[in-house]
C-alpha cells in the first residue's frame, strides 16, 4: 500500500512539474510557475499527511519560502510538523514513515517537529527560526492549533529586537558578498540588491505590524505607488532569473556564474551584437539589466529601511537649519520642503556639496533620498548647461574630504549618470578582459578612491612614494577628473582612450577649466595606458625607450600625474593584478624619466658607471677583496649591467667571483629586494634548452615566473636571473630557497631530454571567455634583436610550452617580461637566432607558437 501511494504521488509530482515548466517556457511568467509548483506540492503533502494517520491535534505547516506561498523548481520544501504535545512512540513511528515517504518522492524536505511551546522557545534563541515562522502557512491539519501558534508568536514578537537582529544579519551577508551588487558572478538571492534584500523589507514590515506586501506598504505611506511598482518589477525579474537558473542547472543554483550567463540571457531572448573586439555578448546585456535592477533595489531598500526604523525607533527630531533648502535632522541631511528638488533642481547637486562640507552628517533622510530618486529625471541638457550646477559639480571634486562617498552616493541614486550621460552608459557594464573584476563604473570609482587614498596620511604606509608625490602635486582634483573619464568610453567601439579624450575635453571646456588644466586632463585620459605598456613591455635598459617616453610626457608635472593615475588604475582592476614587481617597473620608469627631464641626457655609459660604482660600494660591505669582481666583470657586457640593478650585480658577483670557471652549475636564491617573491640566479656553461629546462622546473613546482633576464658571458657561460613567486612561499621561504638551490642544480647537472609540455587546466573564467591567442614577432628599432609578443589565456605550463617551441627553433632569449593580468597573459620576449632571418622558418615558428598557446 505504501509503495503504491509513493509511486502514485511520485508520478503526479513529475507530471505536474513537466506541465508547469512547459507552461513557463511558453508564457515566461515566473509567479505562475512558483504558485503552481507550490500548489502541486501542497496537494501531494495533504494526501501523504492523510495517509499517515496522525493524531487529530497535529498540523502540517509550510515555513520559509514555501510558507510564503512560492516554490522554486529545486528549492527545499521547508515544513513544520506542529504537535499539541510531545509524540508517543506510535506517533513518532508514523512521523518517521511520513518524512521517509516525502524523501522517497524526491522532495528536498527541510522538516522540524515541534510543539507550540518549542516553536516559541526556538524562535527566541534563533533568529532564523523566528524568521521562518513569520511566514508560516497552514498546509493541512488542525487549524485551531496553527492559529494558537500564530497568536502566541505575534504576542511574543519584539519588533525592535527583530529589526536589530535582521539588520546585523543583513550587514554580515552583504560583507560576505563584498558589499556590492556589482559582483561579476552575483548570487541573485543573497547578494546585495537581490531577492533576500526584498524579503528582509517585507519581514521587517510584517514583524512591525506595518504591512505584508508592497501594495500595503504603499497604502500605509511607507513607499509611493511608483516605488511599489518598481519593487514588484525588480522582484519579478530576479525570480525569473532564479527560476531559469534552477531549470538550466537541474538543481538548486542561485549564482549567475560566467558559465551560465550566456545560456540564461538567450532564454530571455537576448542576443550578441557587433563582432570582433567590439562584440557585446548576450551575457553582457543580461548582466547590465541585472545590475540596474540590483542598484534600484539597493536604493529603495535603504529608503524603506529608514522609514521602518523611524516607525520602530522614533527620534527626538532635533532640527538644525543649514540654509533655506536643507536642515540637519538627528545627524541626517533633510530637505525643508517635499518639493525642494522640484522647485530648485540645482539642489540635487547642492546636497552632495553640503555633505562634503559637513563630514559629521551621517547620510540623507529617507525623504531626501526619495525626492532625489524621483526628481533625478530633471537632470537634463538645460540642467547640465547651467553654470550654477557646473560650479556645484566642480566643488564636489574639489572638496577636501568626502569626495568618493559623494560620488558613490551620486552613482547609487543615478545622479552621477544623469549629470554625465556617457557615465550612465557604462553603469553595470561588464568587462570580459579577464583581469577587471569590477563593472566599468565601479572600476572608475575605485580608481578615484585609490587617488584619494594617496592624499590621506592614514594610508601613506600603503604606497609611500605615491603619497609623497601626491603631497607635492597641486590641484589633486584634476587627477580625479581624469580618473572619471579614463574608461568612460568603454564599450562604444573604437579606442576608448581616444573617445574618452573627446569626452574629457568637452567636460573641461563646459566647466570653464583653464587651458593648462584642460590639457593635463585630456593628456591623462588619452595616455592612461601608455606608462603601463612602456614599463611592462619595453626594455627599460634602452636609453632610447626612456628618451621617447620623456618626450611624450614633456615635464615632471605630466610624468607625476600619469604615474599616479597608472598606479591607481592598475590597483583598481583586481586585487590579483597589482604586485611589487609591477610597482618596481613603474617606479624605475618614473625615476629614469625624471632624470632625463631634469636635463640629464639618456646615456648608457653614465648608467653603466653609476651601477658599477653602486655595486662596488655594496661589495665592500661584504668584505670581499678590492679586486674580487674583476675576473667576472670582464666577462660581462654592457647589456648585463644595464638590465640588472646594482644590488643584483653585487649579489651575483659575491656568489660567483670565486667560481668563474668551475664548470658546474651554480644556483643561488634569495628573497627579492622588491619585497615579493624570490630571485633565482643560475650560472652554468651555456647549453641548448636551458631556458626551457628551468621553466619546466618552476612549472612543476607551481611557481609563477614574473621576470627573466637571460645573459651569456664572453667565455660561454649562461648567467640567467628569474623573479618567481608562489602562493604560500612566505610561510617557509628558507626551506623553499634550499630546495630550489639543491633540486634545480641537480636537474641542470643531469641534463636529460625535455619532457613534452602538457596542457594545463584552464580556470573556469578562461574556459567561459577564451581569448584568441596572438603572436607578434618583429625586429626592434635597431634591427639587432626581435620582439616577440604573445597574448593568451593563462594556464599552468604556458611559459614552458613557449620555451620548448623557442628551443626547437634554436631561438636565443635575452629578456622575458611576463605580464599576468588576472586570467590573461601578455608576455614580451627579446630574442634572436638564425631562424628569424628565414621568412619561411619565421612563419612556421609563429604558427607553432600559436598552436602552443591554444587552449
Amino acid at each position: 500500500m505504501q509503495n503504491d501511494l509513493r509511486d502514485q504521488l511520485k508520478a503526479r509530482l513529475k507530471a505536474d512539474r513537466l506541465q508547469v515548466v512547459a507552461t513557463f517556457q511558453a508564457d515566461g511568467k515566473p509567479e505562475k510557475l512558483l504558485r503552481s509548483l507550490r500548489q502541486s506540492v501542497d496537494a501531494v503533502l495533504a494526501t501523504a499527511w492523510e495517509a499517515a494517520g496522525l493524531p487529530a491535534r497535529t498540523a502540517l505547516v509550510g515555513v520559509g519560502g514555501y510558507g510564503r506561498g512560492e516554490l522554486f523548481p529545486h528549492s527545499d520544501v521547508d515544513v513544520l510538523i506542529l504537535l499539541h504535545q510531545a509524540p508517543d512512540d506510535a506517533t513518532r513511528r508514523r512521523l518517521e514513515s511520513l518524512v521517509q515517504l516525502l524523501w522517497d518522492l524526491g522532495l528536498e524536505v527541510g522538516h522540524s517537529i515541534r510543539t507550540v511551546d518549542e516553536c516559541l522557545s526556538e524562535s527566541k534563541a534563533d533568529i532564523t527560526v523566528q524568521t521562518s515562522l513569520l511566514e508560516a502557512r497552514l498546509v493541512t491539519g488542525e487549524r485551531a492549533l496553527f492559529e494558537e501558534l500564530q497568536q502566541r508568536y505575534d504576542a511574543a514578537m519584539d519588533a525592535q529586537a527583530f529589526f536589530n537582529a535582521k539588520m546585523l544579519e543583513m550587514r554580515q551577508r552583504h560583507a560576505k558578498y563584498e558589499d556590492t551588487p556589482f559582483a561579476l558572478e552575483p548570487n541573485c538571492k543573497e547578494s546585495p540588491g537581490g531577492l533576500r534584500d526584498l524579503q528582509v523589507i517585507l519581514w521587517l514590515a510584517k514583524a512591525a505590524g506595518l504591512a505584508n506586501s508592497w501594495r500595503t506598504l504603499a497604502t500605509r505611506g511607507l513607499i509611493t505607488q511608483t516605488e511599489a511598482r518598481q519593487l514588484m518589477e525588480k522582484e519579478r525579474a530576479f525570480k525569473d532569473i532564479r527560476v531559469r537558473l534552477h531549470l538550466h542547472a537541474g538543481r538548486r543554483e542561485d549564482r549567475l556564474v560566467f558559465d551560465v550567463q550566456t545560456a540564461i540571457a538567450e532564454t530571455l531572448g537576448l542576443q550578441a551584437t557587433g563582432s570582433g573586439p567590439h562584440m557585446r555578448r548576450a551575457s553582457e546585456y543580461l548582466m547590465q539589466r541585472y545590475y540596474w535592477a540590483a542598484k534600484a533595489v539597493t536604493q529603495l531598500n535603504t529608503i524603506l529601511l529608514q522609514n521602518i526604523e523611524a516607525q520602530l525607533f522614533p527620534q527626538n527630531g532635533e532640527t538644525h537649519p543649514i540654509n533655506a533648502r536643507f536642515a540637519e535632522v538627528d545627524g541626517f541631511i533633510d530637505i525643508v520642503d517635499d518639493d525642494t528638488f522640484e522647485k530648485t533642481p540645482s539642489a540635487m547637486l547642492e546636497v552632495f556639496v553640503l555633505m562634503t562640507e559637513r563630514p559629521a552628517i551621517k547620510g540623507m533622510t529617507a525623504r531626501t533620498m526619495r525626492a532625489l530618486w524621483h526628481e533625478r529625471f530633471k537632470i537634463d541638457a538645460d540642467f547640465r548647461n547651467d553654470a550654477v550646477n557646473r560650479a556645484y559639480f566642480l566643488r564636489i571634486l574639489q572638496a577636501p574630504v568626502g569626495i568618493i562617498h559623494a560620488l558613490r552616493r551620486m552613482n547609487e541614486l543615478s545622479i552621477l549618470g544623469r549629470y554625465l550621460p556617457n557615465f550612465r552608459k557604462i553603469v553595470g557594464q561588464m568587462q570580459h578582459d579577464l583581469f577587471h573584476v569590477y563593472t566599468v563604473d565601479q572600476h572608475i570609482l575605485m580608481v578615484v578612491r585609490n587617488m584619494r587614498r594617496f592624499t590621506m596620511t592614514e594610508h601613506a604606509h600603503e604606497y609611500p612614494f605615491c603619497s609623497q608625490l601626491m603631497a607635492n602635486f597641486p590641484q589633486h582634483w584634476l587627477l580625479y577628473v581624469a580618473a572619471l573619464f579614463h574608461d568612460i568610453a568603454k564599450g562604444r567601439g573604437g579606442d576608448h582612450s581616444k573617445l574618452g579624450r573627446v569626452d574629457a575635453l568637452q567636460f573641461c571646456q563646459d566647466h570653464g577649466m583653464g587651458k593648462d588644466e584642460t590639457e593635463l586632463v585630456v593628456f591623462l585620459v588619452e595616455q592612461h595606458l601608455t606608462m603601463s605598456q612602456v614599463a611592462q613591455k619595453q626594455d627599460l635598459s634602452d636609453p632610447d625607450v626612456i628618451a621617447a617616453f620623456a618626450r611624450l610626457v614633456r615635464d615632471e608635472r605630466h610624468l607625476t600625474a600619469l604615474y599616479l593615475l597608472t598606479v591607481a588604475d592598475i590597483r583598481g582592476t583586481s586585487p590579483k593584478v597589482w604586485n611589487a614587481w609591477k610597482a618596481k617597473l613603474l617606479e624605475d620608469l618614473y625615476r629614469m624619466t625624471l632624470r632625463v627631464l631634469g636635463g640629464e641626457p639618456p646615456s648608457a655609459d653614465r648608467e653603466l658607471k653609476n651601477r658599477q660604482q653602486e655595486a662596488l660600494a655594496t661589495l665592500r660591505l661584504y668584505g670581499l677583496p678590492p679586486d674580487a669582481h674583476e675576473a667576472l666583470w670582464q666577462q660581462l657586457d654592457v647589456a648585463y649591467f644595464l638590465r640588472h640593478d646594482a644590488s643584483d650585480i653585487a649579489w651575483q658577483t659575491r656568489a660567483l667571483y670565486d667560481r668563474l670557471n668551475s664548470g658546474q652549475p651554480v644556483v643561488k636564491c634569495r628573497l627579492a629586494p622588491i619585497g615579493e617573491g624570490l630571485q633565482v640566479a643560475v650560472y652554468i656553461p651555456d647549453q641548448p634548452d636551458l631556458f626551457a629546462r628551468i621553466c619546466g622546473y618552476f612549472d612543476r613546482k607551481n611557481f609563477s615566473i614574473l621576470d627573466a633576464k637571460i645573459h651569456t658571458t664572453r667565455h660561454g657561460y649562461a648567467l640567467d636571473t628569474f623573479l618567481v613567486t608562489e602562493q604560500n612561499f612566505a610561510k617557509s621561504y628558507r626551506d623553499i630557497i634550499s630546495l630550489i638551490e639543491h633540486e634545480l642544480c641537480a636537474l641542470l647537472e643531469a641534463a636529460g631530454p625535455l619532457s613534452a609540455p602538457g596542457k594545463g587546466r584552464l580556470s573556469r573564467l578562461s574556459r567561459t571567455f577564451p581569448l584568441q591567442p596572438s603572436v607578434d614577432l618583429r625586429p626592434d628599432e635597431r634591427g639587432q634583436y626581435y620582439l616577440l609578443s604573445v597574448t593568451a589565456n593563462d594556464r599552468p605550463g604556458l611559459l614552458y610550452s613557449i620555451a620548448t617551441v623557442l628551443s626547437r627553433y634554436k631561438i636565443n632569449l635575452h629578456t622575458a617580461k611576463i605580464m599576468t593580468l588576472g586570467e590573461r597573459v601578455e608576455d614580451v620576449f627579446l630574442v634572436d637566432g638564425a631562424a628569424l632571418a628565414n621568412a619561411r622558418l619565421q612563419l612556421q615558428l609563429e604558427t607553432d607558437l600559436l598552436e602552443a598557446l591554444k587552449i
